[in-house]
């Protein structure tokens, strides 16, 4: 046996790319797929990909502006549990985070192809991720403020 005292490993924080929010990587497939296939123009993303008939008989129909839209929302939890997180690091991120926003904005009022409803729900999700993470950034900076 060891006389060593057991001190716990603190994994290390991701660095680098892992920095970026999640939210950029809708906005990169969107800009990708908007002006390579669809030439610039937000009509594509009311593409049909696939109809199922549900058992009352109307068809639910999936189109590309939808899907898209699911994986910012898949990207938007993610973020916010990255949020939870504080430290120098956190700060790091949330100033990403506005940075992404600011970009989602400036394309959704200057360029044609992002103007579409899917592009502005991406928008709308940038935004939450901006205020939720400054929000539990707040709140966790309240906690740790002690008072005598």
């Amino acid at each position: 046996m060891s006389n060593q005292p057991y001190v716990p490993v603190r994994p290390r924080r991701p660095s680098g790319l892992l920095l970026l929010p999640l939210l950029f990587v809708p906005f990169v497939i969107y800009n990708l797929i908007g002006f390579i296939f669809f030439g610039g123009t937000p009509a594509g993303w009311g593409h049909q990909i696939f109809s199922i008939f549900m058992a009352s008989g109307a068809p639910w129909i999936l189109t590309l502006g939808d899907l898209i839209v699911v994986v910012g929302l898949i990207c938007l939890f993610f973020e916010i549990l990255k949020s939870t997180r504080i430290g120098a690091p956190s700060i790091t991120e949330h100033i990403f985070s506005t940075l992404v926003f600011v970009l989602y904005l400036i394309e959704f009022i200057l360029v044609g192809a992002a103007a579409s409803s899917a592009f502005f729900i991406l928008m709308a999700m940038s935004l939450i991720d901006v205020v939720a993470g400054f929000s539990v950034s707040m709140s966790a900076a309240q906690r740790d403020v002690t008072y005598n």
